[in-house]
């Protein structure tokens, strides 16, 4: 029995010093790269003191209408719709990106929205335009009104009016499901 202890305490020693190999190979996995996640199905504008901010994420937006500034921003000189001061607010992952922000690609026309896409545009006339089709929300940029339309008056977070903007292929249709996803965005 000692010769035995004594020999386990000797290999297991060697095993140590020397290391343990073994000529069993493992096959490793490659990770499948995954592909990026797409912040595009969701924009937030704001028209305010002469600016337009842009926004590809709701916390960041509600965090700009409580403080009124954002932390991290892209700014272009005229680069607004109507010759404004651009403000891109950022989150804190995007800062340091030259390129590849989903409000900046979707708002350059760069980037396509996502099936369920869904936008919010604060006008300084006091109303909040809401949209679930990225075009229209170009269109009320361009034109600066909205030929199609479902208004509801003081429903909006501050008793703002509200517009779910539409199209043609949607205007003689109540919103429901965009007045649906409006009330839950806003805790309404």
């Amino acid at each position: 029995m000692k010769k035995l202890i004594a020999g386990a305490v000797i290999a297991g020693a060697l095993m140590s010093v020397y290391g343990c190999q073994s000529t069993a190979t493992k096959e490793t996995a490659k990770p499948v790269a995954e592909a990026p996640k797409l912040n595009n199905d969701d924009l937030y504008e704001v028209v305010q003191e002469g600016r337009y901010y842009v926004f590809d994420d709701f916390k960041t937006y509600q965090s700009f209408l409580t403080v009124g500034e954002t932390s991290y921003r892209k700014v272009f000189i005229g680069g607004g719709p109507h010759g404004e001061t651009l403000v891109h607010g950022l989150m804190g992952k995007d800062k340091k990106k030259l390129s590849g922000i989903a409000g900046v690609e979707m708002f350059a026309g760069k980037m396509e929205a996502a099936e369920d896409f869904y936008g919010e545009m604060r006008g300084e006339d006091g109303r909040l335009y809401v949209f679930n089709n990225l075009n229209d929300m170009e269109d009320m940029r361009k034109v600066g009104e909205a030929p199609y339309r479902f208004t509801q008056i003081g429903a909006g977070p501050q008793g703002q009016t509200v517009v779910f903007v539409l199209n043609k292929g949607n205007k003689k249709k109540e919103p429901v499901a965009l007045v649906s996803r409006f009330k839950a965005m806003n805790g309404l």
